[in-house]
């Protein structure tokens, strides 16, 4: 495998890993919505705490997912849909050659 190939391979296999938690899944729902927010708001409602959002945050920012930004004494996390984007991608191949395969089982078993 191509090094450039291995390091997608990596960044992909961080996105999965990071999407397979049930909390990151939440805070990703929260960011979807589109402004930015404060940890404090992204535990309101919640029973977590700032401390168990702030690393699951930094697991997604880790996966790419998620940016931070100060504002004043306070950080801002906003969601990146690149990596969620691609995530996608990868996973439509994947079905489109699950799909040919089973059409050539298929083709094959018929015939």
């Amino acid at each position: 495998m191509r090094p450039s190939g291995l390091a997608a391979l990596r960044a992909r296999a961080s996105v999965f890993a990071a999407l397979g938690d049930e909390t990151r899944l939440s805070v990703l729902a929260r960011l979807s919505h589109g402004a930015p927010q404060s940890i404090s708001r992204l535990t309101a409602g919640t029973k977590l705490s700032r401390q168990a959002v702030s690393k699951h945050l930094r697991v997604l920012e880790d996966a790419g997912m998620v940016r931070s930004m100060r504002a004043g004494r306070e950080s801002l996390f906003e969601l990146e849909p690149k990596p969620i984007d691609e995530a996608r991608k990868y996973l439509d191949s994947v079905s489109r050659q699950w799909d040919d395969a089973l059409a050539r089982l298929k083709s094959f078993v018929e015939d």
